[in-house]
């Protein structure tokens, strides 16, 4: 998603999407640095893409009023 496309969002969106991109990135660092032999740059990339992901997940949870979505998106309510 382009920033003309999140401009008129929310505030969450727009946080979703820059997100998504960073995490974009962080993976295809990771797959390059899988090729290039680089496994312990490729895993921190990979957990780093992670961490964006489930960032977006959180940002687009608030946007649709479902906090309770967890860590893993999936659903499970998070432990209190």
């Amino acid at each position: 998603m382009t920033e003309s496309q999140t401009e008129n969002g929310s505030p969450a969106l727009e946080e979703a999407s820059r997100e998504l991109q960073a995490a974009r990135h962080d993976a295809q660092v990771a797959f390059d640095c899988i090729a290039l032999g680089d496994l312990d740059r490729a895993h921190t990339h990979a957990l780093t893409a992670k961490v964006a992901a489930d960032a977006a997940v959180t940002a687009l949870a608030a946007e649709l009023g479902q906090p309770g979505l967890g860590q893993s998106g999936l659903g499970r309510p998070e432990p209190d």
